[in-house]
């Protein structure tokens, strides 16, 4: 009996322990269930397996024939590769030339003509089919290279360009005349900006407003200042979402230290709401609303393209229904919903974000595309949030400053900006906007089922995605035709086609008809060609034989 006391007393504690260690256990399980399956949802593992992955790159044979196509079909392509390096050849010399001379010393340049295409062909490619980094005007919806030729401009400008670079060239020289007579003096403000933030306010319904250099800055105050307020660290992103480049948002690949703070769950998932329901430690939720294009996947890019598994799932109910949960949750657990809408403000909906999908956020980013295309960022949010102090603790403050925060330029560039959209006629632009693009969409998507060709695009109003219907390893090579064609894309390729709202009708049937030029030209080059039976596993499965043959040098 007197033994017995010690082992009940330690079979207590074990129990005691174990009690105590069951709710944590829950919640990490809870958290792991919560993340999305692939790699997007797993930083820690995406990072080592990309560190993982051997570099081999093929050799002119194995470059037309990776997939095991014919000699002949390998003739076409080669054929068909070398006409196009002969037409780069004598199209782009200038600028290809001044591209070379700038690469060696700009290290962007170094980073975008690498990872245009699949690492596996991007010698040659790089080669023979080098781009042009330079252009030299703007003009309506084209643009103008530094070799005199005029593209129909189908990049945005990464998002900036909403209403057309006519547009913003506009403000831009009208703000620099209104603010030439102060000139570049910073520090005290310019008086105009006592219009643009009421205007921000009432545009975003919320109660004040921050400036910052960028979008990405703005991201970064905008989750310090959740932070602060919650007094919680923890901040949740979602799968594949991009919030500028700073490290608690980029918690995978391109990080070289993993964030501890950081949590990335699944998009559109009701166990992702579990999680924000039952977590007493999460500061704010960030969403990118263009992943609404493509839950959970990470933006969508040309040196990504193995096979055709990239797709575009736009479902505008369903996203709206989720962002409503979300809003529920948030405001039922006190955490900050934060729109990041840098990429997206004021392209969907004059109110941006909030009006198109009518959900209301805690705080709201905005970009450049806000200052009439200068370097901008904007965090507006509810009073008791965007304040960086405590009355009753001097010492406990929230620390944010910029030199060029509201560089006066900038600001009378946003004013021009925003006049222009708060005019009833200009605010017109968005009526059916909707209807015309998914019509524009459904009607290149017509024409390319008719023509027969693998092809297909999905939108989010102006902004785009293209997407491939049959198994290839070399549907990459796509936006190499569609720039001899006078489109100019982005080094994303045809993972983003961002349209500007002044495209007029005729505009768009001229790129629709050097889109489906483009794709028929690709096709009879041979480069969709694919054995019976192929499937996007296959492909991966050779690919992941060719890594594991080149690792252990078999």
């Amino acid at each position: 009996m007197e033994t017995s006391l010690p082992i009940l007393s330690l079979s207590a504690a074990a129990l005691a322990g174990a009690a105590a260690a069951f709710p944590k256990i829950q919640a990490r399980i809870a958290l792991s269930r919560a993340k999305h399956r692939s790699l997007t949802g797993h930083s820690k593992m995406s990072k080592m397996v990309a560190r993982m992955v051997p570099h081999y790159e093929f050799d002119i044979d194995d470059f037309f024939r990776s997939d095991g196509a014919p000699k002949d079909v390998a003739m076409q392509r080669q054929d068909g590769f070398f006409r196009l390096a002969g037409l780069y050849g004598d199209r782009y010399p200038k600028g290809r030339a001044l591209t070379a001379e700038v690469t060696e010393r700009i290290s962007d340049l170094q980073f975008t003509e690498t990872y245009r295409v699949p690492f596996q062909y991007s010698r040659l490619v790089r080669e023979h089919l080098g781009t042009s980094a330079f252009v030299e005007a703007s003009s309506g919806v084209t643009v103008t290279d530094v070799d005199g030729n005029v593209f129909y401009d189908l990049t945005g400008s990464y998002g900036v360009n909403i209403f057309g670079n006519d547009f913003y060239k506009e403000c831009i020289a009208e703000g620099e005349k209104r603010a030439h007579a102060l000139g570049p003096v910073l520090g005290p403000y310019h008086p105009v900006i006592a219009d643009n933030v009421k205007r921000l306010c009432e545009l975003s319904g919320l109660d004040e407003v921050s400036f910052h250099m960028s979008g990405t800055e703005a991201v970064m105050q905008a989750v310090r200042l959740a932070r602060y307020h919650t007094k919680r660290k923890r901040l949740v992103r979602f799968a594949g979402a991009y919030h500028g480049w700073w490290g608690d948002v980029q918690p995978g690949v391109g990080n070289p230290v993993s964030p501890h703070e950081t949590f990335t769950l699944a998009d559109m998932s009701e166990k992702t709401l579990h999680v924000l329901r039952t977590r007493s430690d999460i500061a704010c939720v960030l969403v990118n609303p263009l992943q609404a294009l493509h839950p959970n996947s990470n933006a969508p890019g040309d040196s990504a393209l193995v096979d055709s598994s990239r797709s575009s799932k736009y479902d505008r109910a369903a996203y709206t229904e989720w962002l409503k949960k979300l809003r529920e949750v948030c405001t039922e657990r006190g955490i900050v919903l934060i729109f990041d809408e840098v990429f997206v403000g004021f392209r969907l909906a004059a109110g941006g974000a909030q009006e198109y999908f009518g959900v209301k956020a805690d705080m709201a980013t905005y970009g450049k595309s806000l200052a009439g295309g200068l370097p901008v960022g904007v965090v507006c949010g509810r009073k008791d949030l965007m304040r960086r102090f405590r009355d009753d603790r001097p010492a406990d403050i929230c620390f944010a400053r910029g030199t060029f925060n509201s560089h006066p330029y900038v600001m009378t560039a946003m004013d021009e900006f925003l006049s222009r959209l708060a005019s009833p006629n200009f605010r017109s632009i968005y009526n059916g906007l909707d209807e015309t693009w998914n019509g524009r969409a459904k009607a290149l998507n017509d024409r390319l089922a008719t023509q027969g060709l693998p092809v297909r695009v999905g939108n989010i109003s102006s902004i785009w995605t293209v997407y491939y219907t049959e198994p290839s390893r070399y549907n990459w090579m796509l936006q190499y035709y569609l720039r001899a064609e006078g489109l100019a894309l982005s080094w994303v390729g045809t993972g983003r086609l961002i349209f500007t709202l002044n495209y007029t009708d005729a505009d768009f049937a001229e790129v629709s008809d050097r889109f489906v030029a483009a794709a028929e030209k690709m096709k009879r080059d041979g480069w969709w060609w694919h054995k019976a039976g192929l499937t996007n596993k296959n492909i991966k499965r050779q690919i992941l034989k060719e890594m594991v043959a080149v690792r252990f040098g078999r």
